[in-house]
């Protein structure tokens, strides 16, 4: 299994607007595949039980929840903080928290890495200086794995910026667990993501098809990707009446038109 990418939920269930486990199910229904369950005040049975109620909600979509910290509460998927462990343990998904190029430098076998904040953050204020998408950029080109964009990303303007930096994901927590509607914030910032790593048709004079990848990552997914498949994009072109049509000889050239 490859990392998390699309737009990635953690959880802070001290500033959600209804039970945890109802906002990551509004959420999923947005289009949500991979949630971070952090909660790491709760007792550990607690805690299991409730990854045990997220990844319930996950598995009807074939989601995948990620726990924060080295103990996967009986999964197999982790997100680790900067500070370590060292080396990281072994299960089917390690990810880590970073900030600068010197944590990047330190990533050995984890599959994916969160580089914060991009924007400033209500969820952690004074946290920073924040890198913006700039910054977001250069870190991205020099880490050896795929990035999550994370920190103050709250609209679809945000995520396309993000994702034209690099990020091969989005990770948000105010936007979904402070939402009205997680299901409708969901599928908002799923739908911006989704153009945004999207190769465009586009109709040449020719009557061919040309590829626009301004902006894209060079991972975008390809014709026939699950995502293409979503979305709508990149399907073939039918072809057009006047193309199909046999052209008649030109009578005094012997030439076809």
């Amino acid at each position: 299994m490859t990392g998390p990418d699309g737009v990635v939920v953690l959880t802070d269930r001290l500033v959600a607007r209804d039970r945890l486990d109802r906002v990551v199910a509004g959420a999923v229904a947005g289009g949500v595949r991979w949630v971070v369950l952090r909660e790491k005040d709760l007792p550990r049975a607690e805690r299991a039980a409730l990854a045990a109620d997220l990844r319930a909600i996950l598995a009807d979509v074939g989601g995948t929840l990620v726990v924060a910290g080295p103990d996967p509460l009986g999964g197999d998927a982790v997100h680790l903080p900067a500070a370590g462990p060292y080396p990281p343990p072994t299960h089917t998904v390690v990810g880590r928290s970073c900030h600068d190029k010197a944590e990047l430098d330190r990533l050995t076998t984890e599959h994916y890495a969160t580089i914060s904040p991009v924007y400033p953050t209500r969820t952690k204020p004074g946290y920073g200086p924040p890198l913006g998408s700039d910054g977001l950029r250069k870190l991205v080109e020099v880490s050896p794995v795929p990035v999550l964009a994370l920190g103050g990303i709250e609209t679809p303007q945000q995520v396309t910026a993000s994702v034209r930096a690099g990020a091969a994901g989005i990770a948000v927590l105010g936007a979904i667990m402070r939402s009205q509607d997680p299901r409708e914030t969901a599928a908002t910032l799923t739908s911006a993501y989704e153009k945004a790593v999207t190769p465009v048709l586009t109709k040449t004079r020719l009557g061919g098809t040309q590829v626009s990848e301004s902006g894209l990552r060079p991972t975008v997914p390809t014709q026939g990707s699950s995502l293409t498949a979503r979305s709508g994009h990149g399907r073939p072109q039918p072809p057009t009446a006047t193309t199909s049509r046999p052209q008649p000889s030109t009578a005094t050239t012997g030439e076809k038109a």
